[in-house]
């Protein structure tokens, strides 16, 4: 079954505009080391016909009409620098719970970014997440912890003071959840796994208890549901869990995250995704589409989810299919570069780094100087629609938070490495956009592609983690998987062996699984092998696999399922 053959995207300005995750916003640098950006535990609401988003520690927040362009909004009378701010719209006003005993803050006008106390809390509530229900009674559901249960109380909804002691909600069994254990691959079985990130969200009389295991450093980082018809439970999980989970892919993650519905109802679900190279929580925000299958399931499409989407409102069903096609085309590829910073002791910089489809490793040139240049070879003519600018900000230092530190570049293309083409020009007009996407008003055609620095910010060298080119390859299309075996450990039902022949003119993988064969919404990418162990399974559920073949032209998606 072909599907992304990357054939129907005309090549005019008119066409519906997409996104490319990481989220595309001004990440702040981080203090007090000041030499790494981050945002992480986002929040989503809607009020006042636009959409506002919240993220730790980032001195505001921000406003969009469409999910794709924000304006950053500096925030008063609250502390700013809080972990795991959360926001609900109750009564027709808008509160914001912090993560510690602050208390709840409240204002009418967020566009102001003026904020004032409503209530203090003589309690630490990490991570907390409030809900008001159908009948105005708001529900509180927190916990951040390696050791004790998530928690949830009634709140009174006029001050936000508690009205009924805390009880449990969720507490952690890895024995039986496979992603739940800790690390990239959910091998650390000695450590526990840390419970965080609840979110509620009420859908046709069900309460979606959402929770993030086993930590936010970690490429397992995903998201978990319990389901009750009651708010306060008692909450049953769900074997389909995790229902947003990236543990492959140029960046990673998808956990401790927001579930939103849009104007025309349709859910999206904003994540927390891991960087965790320089910072422990160096990390950014990724944007999915979700929704809620006719027999209560709830889902989160991750499916090459750091490649272009459309963005919010042109898909008609975005849980299934929400991209326009467009394939990667420089992975892996031959690339030069005017300079290249020496290695150090645990980190190299070459130019392969640019183009590996991994956010932890990049490529540094030896200054941030104008005229610093990175170039890569697609090998063959290519069809263009759209580049991500990953920037890397190496050696970037700075202590001032709220400024805009504007990244000035150009690109050019060329078909034969001779005549060049200025076909991205950012030299006068650079943007605060350390993951700047850009979709090209016309597709163009060429088989090289050169970045050239005009200047760095925050006195940074001129670094990307990667240079992503999408649109297609124009070939054929990978062939169908059709001899793959899965291996269900019989000692340690959490785990399973994925095997498979290899074809010819295949890139890549993709093992889909899940809980039936139309349901395969986990999936692990497979680079440079034929197998891979999936080790983030239920004990005691019942999972189908099939194996995508992936190119620079289309994905070939498998059509025989095994169940184990």
């Amino acid at each position: 079954m072909l599907l992304f053959a990357g054939t129907n995207c005309p090549a005019t300005d008119a066409r519906p505009r997409t996104f490319c995750n990481p989220v595309d916003i001004p990440y702040r640098f981080q203090l007090p080391e000041g030499n790494y950006r981050s945002a992480a535990d986002p929040v989503v609401v809607r009020f006042l016909d636009a959409y506002w988003l919240w993220a730790s520690k980032s001195g505001g927040y921000w406003r969009s009409t469409n999910l794709l362009d924000w304006s950053f909004i500096a925030a008063s009378g609250y502390p700013t620098e809080i972990w795991a701010p959360t926001v609900t719209v109750i009564n027709g006003r808008i509160y914001l719970t912090s993560g510690s005993m602050a208390g709840t803050f409240l204002t009418d006008d967020p566009l102001s970014g003026k904020w004032t106390n409503v209530t203090e809390y003589d309690r630490s509530l990490g991570d907390p997440a409030t809900m008001q229900d159908d009948d105005g009674r708001v529900y509180l559901y927190y916990g951040c912890n390696a050791d004790q249960p998530l928690q949830m109380a009634e709140l009174n909804p006029q001050t936000l003071d508690f009205v009924s002691e805390p009880v449990a909600s969720y507490r952690a069994d890895k024995t039986r959840h496979g992603w739940e254990v800790p690390g990239d691959t959910n091998l650390r079985e000695s450590r526990k796994p840390w419970i965080e990130g609840s979110w509620m969200n009420k859908i046709d009389g069900r309460y979606y208890l959402q929770y993030s295991a086993p930590g936010t450093q970690f490429k397992t980082y995903g998201d978990g549901v319990c389901v009750s018809a009651k708010p306060m439970g008692p909450f049953i999980y769900q074997p389909y869990s995790p229902f947003s989970f990236k543990p492959t892919g140029f960046i990673t993650g998808a956990g401790h995250s927001c579930t939103f519905a849009d104007e025309r109802g349709q859910y999206w679900h904003i994540s927390t995704m891991t960087i965790s190279k320089r910072h422990f929580f160096e990390r950014r925000l990724g944007l999915f589409p979700a929704g809620v299958l006719p027999d209560g399931q709830l889902a989160t499409s991750t499916y090459l989810g750091d490649y272009p989407q459309f963005a919010p409102g042109i898909a008609i069903d975005p849980l299934h299919d929400n991209s326009p096609h467009w394939m990667l085309l420089s992975h892996g590829k031959p690339a030069t570069a005017s300079s290249t910073l020496a290695a150090g002791k645990s980190q190299d910089f070459g130019v392969t780094n640019a183009f590996d489809e991994d956010v932890r490793t990049w490529w540094s040139a030896a200054s941030g100087n104008a005229g610093e240049w990175l170039e890569v070879d697609l090998q063959h003519d290519c069809r263009i629609d759209a580049m991500q600018i990953n920037f890397a900000d190496q050696s970037a230092q700075t202590t001032d938070q709220l400024a805009s530190h504007n990244y000035l570049y150009f690109i050019e293309t060329s078909r034969d490495g001779r005549k060049w083409e200025l076909t991205i020009d950012r030299r006068k007009d650079g943007r605060d956009a350390p993951h700047d996407y850009v979709q090209l008003a016309h597709s163009v055609t060429a088989r090289f592609v050169r970045i050239t620095n005009v200047q760095s910010p925050a006195g940074g060298y001129f670094s990307l983690y990667d240079l992503r080119i999408f649109g297609s390859g124009q070939g054929l299309p990978p062939p169908e998987i059709k001899n793959f075996s899965v291996t269900r450990n019989a000692g340690d039902p959490r785990k399973a062996r994925v095997s498979w022949s290899a074809v010819t003119n295949a890139d890549f993988y993709i093992v889909r699984y899940g809980i039936a064969p139309d349901r395969l919404f986990g999936n692990y990418q497979v680079y440079q092998t034929n197998g891979v162990a999936v080790n983030s399974l239920n004990a005691g559920t019942d999972y189908y696999f099939t194996v995508d073949s992936v190119n620079d032209t289309a994905v070939t998606r498998g059509t025989e399922t095994i169940r184990r």
